[in-house]
């Protein structure tokens, strides 16, 4: 396993994951609530963990090759 091949793909994946939670659910509370808030922890929440996960499976899926 390359670390920095997995860091990169986690930086990757967190800040797109991090951008798009951000602006939706600043969206969804502009259009709903009529607030223009951004709910970080989820935004976190959702970045750390898709930072973990999608790295580790495209590890996963080039080693089965």
């Amino acid at each position: 396993m390359n670390i920095r091949r997995i860091l990169v793909g986690f930086i990757t994946v967190f800040t797109a994951t991090l951008i798009i939670c951000a602006t939706v659910t600043l969206v969804w509370n502009l259009s709903v609530h009529r607030r223009s808030t951004i709910d970080w922890a989820t935004s976190f929440r959702f970045a750390i963990v898709l930072g973990i996960v999608q790295p580790w499976i495209a590890i996963r899926r080039a080693k089965n090759k």
